[in-house]
């Protein structure tokens, strides 16, 4: 079938439109993971930078050690092998290489533990918070409380209609961009674990104990985590959704969160239960 130049023009700028649509589509919902994806998620925050830095160094030093100890290996099957050497070698000792595999590995495992206790240090080491968000994990959705804006609270429960699939919710957490959130976790009842992948943080939520952690978003976009402790039957119902917004975003938000939030008491825990089972 011929096709006019019309009709061309407007089939081209219809691929050029969905795939500008693609682009924001994917700018709008930033590190999300992805099918066979074998890498870590899209760093969001400076400590997820470190961790894959890191991942990154450790891989290169365990391909190193893989690829060194099978030359070894090759090396004796050839060369030291009953035909090729039929008469053994009395040889008990060699200092040199004695000091050699001793030394070696310490050198490696003192590269190994720097980058590690200064990863180590930048979670742990909580910088001065430009906003406090306390998270409760329950059987089994999440409760957010902004202390630092008016005291109001809400709960974000698994929201069936919305994509990506088992991650969607109906009310996400919301954060300003490249500020320092301080994230204060508990547990209503049994032990959770919020954790959010391209953040880098992952933290118990025990009841009668309050961890903290921290993240600082530098990109505007939607991520998600899970909750990774086993905590019931619904536990594969636990996402975790955080809306990174710029200031003026935040703060409209936080006005109308403030007002929807004071007439919408928080969710039941029946509520929750009938959500997570339809």
């Amino acid at each position: 079938m011929k096709m006019s130049s019309g009709q061309m023009g407007r089939r081209l700028l219809g691929f050029a439109v969905a795939g500008m649509t693609l682009v924001a589509g994917g700018s709008a919902f930033a590190a999300q993971p992805k099918p066979w994806e074998i890498t870590l998620q899209e760093a969001a925050t400076p400590v997820m930078e470190s961790i894959i830095s890191f991942h990154n160094l450790l891989l290169v030093l365990i391909t190193l050690i893989t690829l060194f100890v099978l030359a070894l290996l090759v090396i004796v099957v050839v060369k030291f092998n009953a035909k090729t050497n039929p008469v053994p070698s009395k040889t008990t000792h060699n200092t040199l290489i004695e000091v050699a595999w001793t030394l070696i590995p310490v050198l490696i495992l003192v590269g190994i533990a720097v980058p590690s206790f200064r990863l180590l240090f930048l979670q742990l080491d909580i910088p001065k918070a430009d906003l406090t968000v306390k998270v409760t994990g329950k059987q089994w959705y999440w409760s957010y409380a902004y202390p630092d804006n008016g005291k109001f609270e809400f709960d974000s429960l698994l929201a069936q209609d919305k994509q990506p699939r088992l991650l969607g919710v109906d009310n996400e957490m919301v954060v300003p961009v490249n500020k320092v959130i301080r994230v204060q976790t508990t547990g209503a009842d049994v032990i959770h674990a919020f954790a959010v992948p391209s953040f880098g943080i992952k933290i118990d939520s025990i009841p009668g104990r309050l961890n903290e952690t921290w993240f600082k978003a530098t990109k505007v976009g939607m991520y998600y985590g899970q909750c990774s402790e086993l905590c019931g039957k619904d536990h594969a119902f636990m996402p975790i959704a955080v809306r990174v917004v710029t200031d003026q975003e935040f703060a409209s938000w936080v006005e109308a969160a403030k007002k929807k939030y004071a007439t919408n008491p928080a969710n039941t825990f029946a509520s929750a239960g009938g959500q997570a089972a339809q």
